[in-house]
C-alpha cells in the first residue's frame, strides 16, 4: 500500500485553507499555532512543494494549494461522513444562504440536484433579502453577493470576473430614433442595479467616450426585473455579459462593440469561523468546484 501523508496533517491543511488563518484553524482544532504550523509544513515536505502564500496574519493556498485542496476536501468530508454514519451521528443538515436572485436563477438553482445526489442530507433554505453580509450569522450562514470586493474579516472567494454591457430591446436598436452610437444615450434612459451603482460611469470611462450622460437614469434591487425592463423596451441596461448570456432572451440585443472589465464580481463569502461547520463546508467545496469546472 502507497504510504500516505499523517490524517493529521491533511486536517491541519484542509482547515488553514478553509479559514484562512493558522490561528483560526488552531482553535478549530485545539491545538496551539505552533503545533499546527508544524503539521503543514509536514504536508508540504511529503508533497515536496510550498502550499500557501504566507502573509501577515494570513494563509493564502497557492495554484498548488488550491489544486490539492480541491482533491483532499471532498476525500476529508466523505471520511467524516462515514464515520458519523458508523457511529449514528449522521443528521439532517440545513445551510441558511442569502442569494441574489439572479445569480440563483441563471446559475444556482439548475446546480442544486447535483449537490443533492452527492449529499441528501443536506438541505438549503434560500433567502433573497437585502444586507446578506450584515446578517451572517444572524440568520444565515453563508451568502453568494455581487460587489467590488468584501471586508477581509469575512472568509471570501470571488466566483468570477465579467465584462460589462449595453443592452437593450432590439426595437430600441432598430428604426430612425435607434440607439446606435454611445452619444445616443443622452436621449435614452439608461437602466443600473443599485448593487453595481458605478456600472455606466466605468464602462464609459473605460472606452474612453468622454463625458456622455444619460437622459435619465432609473435604479432596480432586482436583476431579472432589470433584464425584463430592457426586453420591455423601457431603457439601455448596463449590465454584465455573463446576465445577458445567461438570459437566453431573444428580444435583448447587445449595443456598441466595447469590452470592458467589470469592477464588480460575484462572491462567496461567510463568517471565517462558520466554514468549521459542515453544512457550511460541504456547499463551499461544491460551488467551489462547479466554478472550477465552469
Amino acid at each position: 500500500m502507497r504510504r500516505l501523508p499523517p490524517l493529521t496533517a491533511v486536517e491541519a491543511f484542509v482547515q488553514v485553507a478553509r479559514l484562512g488563518s493558522v490561528k483560526a484553524a488552531a482553535e478549530e482544532l485545539a491545538l496551539s499555532s505552533p503545533a499546527l504550523s508544524r503539521r503543514v509544513q509536514a504536508l508540504e515536505r511529503f508533497v515536496g512543494r510550498s502550499l500557501f502564500e504566507r502573509r501577515h496574519q494570513a494563509m493564502i493556498l497557492n495554484t498548488d494549494g488550491e489544486v490539492l485542496l480541491g482533491r483532499l476536501a471532498p476525500a476529508i468530508d466523505a471520511l467524516a461522513e462515514a464515520i458519523d454514519v458508523t457511529t449514528g451521528d449522521a443528521e439532517l443538515l440545513r445551510l441558511k444562504l442569502a442569494v441574489t436572485p439572479l445569480f440563483a436563477s441563471q446559475r444556482l438553482m439548475h446546480r442544486l440536484p447535483e449537490l443533492r445526489g452527492a449529499h441528501p442530507e443536506l438541505h438549503i433554505d434560500i433567502d433573497t433579502g437585502a444586507h446578506s453580509l450584515a446578517r451572517l450569522n444572524e440568520g444565515i450562514d453563508a451568502a453568494i453577493v455581487l460587489a467590488r470586493e468584501v471586508e477581509p474579516s469575512l472568509h471570501a472567494r470571488r466566483l468570477d470576473r465579467n465584462k460589462v454591457l449595453a443592452i437593450c430591446a432590439k426595437r430600441l436598436a432598430e428604426g430612425p430614433d435607434a440607439v446606435r452610437t454611445p452619444d445616443d444615450l443622452h436621449r435614452a434612459t439608461v437602466l443600473i442595479h443599485r448593487d453595481m451603482p458605478d456600472t455606466f460611469e466605468t464602462w464609459r470611462d473605460a472606452a474612453g467616450l468622454g463625458p456622455i450622460e444619460p437622459g435619465t437614469v432609473d435604479f432596480f434591487d432586482s436583476g431579472q426585473l432589470m433584464l425584463d425592463a430592457a426586453a420591455q423596451g423601457l431603457g439601455v441596461a448596463f449590465m454584465h455579459e455573463s446576465h445577458f448570456d445567461d438570459a437566453h432572451d431573444s428580444r435583448l440585443v447587445r449595443l456598441f462593440d466595447y469590452d470592458v472589465d467589470s469592477p464588480y464580481s460575484y462572491w462567496f463569502a461567510c463568517r471565517r469561523s462558520s466554514l468549521s461547520r459542515r453544512p457550511v463546508r460541504i456547499f463551499y467545496d461544491w460551488l467551489m468546484a462547479s466554478v472550477m469546472r465552469d
